[in-house]
Order: structure tokens, then sequence, then C-alpha cells
């Protein structure tokens, strides 16, 4: 049993996981609704009785309820109209599970603290032209050669960000981040295999963690500055702008789309945004990919998406004994199964 006192907020990431609410964790637990919600908030504090109950309800070890807990907030998510409230807060929960196994991988020397740059988005109505200077700037901080970027997942746990894949068990609740200080967390689904698609959702979940981190979150602004910068991040204007066609050429975006790693619907867009496309010619391609049935699967496939590795090889690692008994095993199972068969 630990010494340390129950954390309350570790009863709620636990219920969380559980897809429990107050009322359903108190029926199980044979509690009172009212009892669950003073632990939570920290108006109560359950017996050592109370808490093994609490813990064997919600198949979490003891110990987990007692380890202090560092709190971000609610996360980026694309939509928050499409994510219900108990898909998005177990998926919360498990970046927050994610978090830990960096934090003890971390006191074994086997991941990174964060470097990623903070530089705020001067607001919500940052114009395009500096979300690119932003990106510049992180991949220049980076040392990233000109060029595509090669493997963007592998970039992201370099820099001491911890990347997961998972089935998110929704289809409302796409990729999505929290900017933990140490360890910030990126969560990756794995039900679009789409390497193209992963690569952006990837550079997109940085922009977040770069122009955005706890102050701005949950408004379509900051979404569409997190594509914009994705979008210079993976092809910046001063070495793309020349390659673009200026006419719906397909076979010179089909060599961009596997020099660049990204997909056509990002080229097309970049295209238009960067002047080489009218808006009469983009539409014209949309159009035509649309009705070549190209908007629900691209020709030129990129192959299997890029796959995390950081966290896993610390799960193969003798070192993680201690972190799999104070964490779900549930969780971290998940965790590893979802990336060995994705």
């Amino acid at each position: 049993m630990s010494t340390q006192a129950f954390e309350r907020t570790r009863l709620r990431t636990a219920r969380e996981l559980a897809g429990l609410s107050q009322a359903q964790l108190a029926r199980e637990a044979g509690l009172t609704p009212a009892a669950i919600s003073q632990f939570e908030s920290g108006a109560a504090r359950p017996s050592p009785d109370t808490v093994s109950t609490l813990g064997e309800v919600l198949a979490v070890p003891t110990d987990f309820l007692h380890q202090t807990m560092i709190e971000t907030h609610e996360g980026f998510f694309r939509s928050l109209r499409r994510t219900s409230v108990i898909d998005r807060r177990r998926a919360r929960a498990i970046a927050h599970v994610a978090h830990d196994l960096a934090v003890h991988a971390a006191s074994t020397d086997k991941f990174h603290s964060s470097d990623v740059p903070m530089i705020p988005a001067s607001g919500l109505d940052a114009g395009a032209a500096e979300i690119e200077r932003t990106a510049a700037q992180v991949r220049s901080l980076w040392d990233i050669p000109s060029g595509p970027v090669s493997n963007v997942v592998g970039l992201l746990e370099a820099h001491g960000i911890a990347v997961i894949r998972l089935p998110l068990d929704s289809a409302g609740v796409d990729a999505f981040s929290l900017p933990f200080p140490d360890h910030p967390v990126v969560v990756l689904g794995t039900d679009k295999n789409d390497r193209a698609r992963s690569r952006f959702d990837s550079a997109h979940e940085l922009a977040h963690l770069v122009l955005h981190g706890e102050q701005i979150w949950g408004v379509k602004e900051v979404e569409t500055q997190a594509h914009q910068f994705a979008a210079a991040f993976l092809m910046p204007a001063d070495e793309i702008h020349d390659q673009l066609p200026t006419t719906v050429d397909w076979p010179t975006l089909f060599g961009l789309k596997r020099h660049w790693q990204v997909s056509l619907a990002a080229l097309l867009m970049r295209a238009r945004t960067l002047g080489r496309m009218s808006d009469s010619t983009y539409l014209t391609a949309i159009k035509t990919a649309s009705a070549r049935g190209w908007r629900r699967v691209e020709p030129v496939p990129l192959g299997q998406p890029e796959e995390p590795t950081k966290l896993l090889d610390y799960l193969a690692s003798p070192e993680s004994g201690p972190a799999r008994d104070l964490l779900p095993s549930r969780v971290v199972k998940s965790i590893e199964t979802a990336s060995a068969t994705a």
C-alpha cells in the first residue's frame, strides 16, 4: 500500500477510463453518488478499505489512486461538437496514462524531456504568414534539413513528446494532444490506415503544442492555425512553391505526393494557399477527385503509417516493471497491442 495520500484527480481519471459516471461508479462500489463527488472534489477522503473497493471496481491498482498527478486542460480535440463528453474524457484519461509511462521511462533514461519550443500565436486572428514563419522557425530550431520530414512521429518522440496509437472507439475522436510541460502527449488513432493523413495529424498536434499550449484551446480558430502550421511544416513554402502545378496536373501531383509524403488533398490546398492554383482550378481538381472516389481513398498509396517506438521500447524493457505495477494493466496492454497490430 502506498504511503502517499489519496489523489482525487486519479479517481476521476480511473472512472473516465472505465467510462462510468459518478452515479454508475457509486452503484457498483456500494457508495452514494454524493460520496464519489466529494472524493473527486477533495471535500472528503475515502478510507483505505473504500480505496481498495474503488480500485477493484475500476480495475486499477490501488497505488494508482495515490500517485501525484499533473493536470492540464481538456485537450486539443478537432471537433468538440462531434465528440461526446464520455468519449473525449476516456481518450483524455488514456493520454494521462501515456504521460505516466513517459515519466517512468524518463526516470530510467529511456525517454527525453521535452524541448518543444513555445512560440505562442499572437492571437486567434494570427495571419497565415505568421504561422508560416513559426513553422519555419521550429524546423530551424530542430535542425530539420530541407525537403520532406523523413519521419514525423520519430521526430516528435526524439524531442520528448509521448506518441501513442490507439483504437479511439469513436468516429468523433480524432488525433488529439495534451500539453504537459515535461512530456506532451500526442494520441493518434489506429482506424485511419493512411500514412499521409497520419503525418499531417502528427504535425497538426505539434502545432497545438507550439502555438497554443495551455493558453487557448477548444475553438475553431486554433484548429485552422494548426492546419496552417502542419502544411507549412511538412511543405515549406520556399521549397515547394515552384514545384506545385498551376493546372490540374495529376501526374505531377502524384509525384509530389510520393516525394513529400502528404496527401493529394493537402497538396491541392497548398497550391491554392500559395497562389499557384486559382480558386476555380482548385475547385475543378476537388470535384474531379470526388467524382473518382479519391476523397475517400486516394491513388498512390504511401504505405503504412509511421509508428511510435519510444514507449513501446520502454515497455519491452525490464525497467518498466515498476510502472506496470502502478498503472492500469488494460490501458498499458492496449498501448502495446495497438501499435503492434496497426
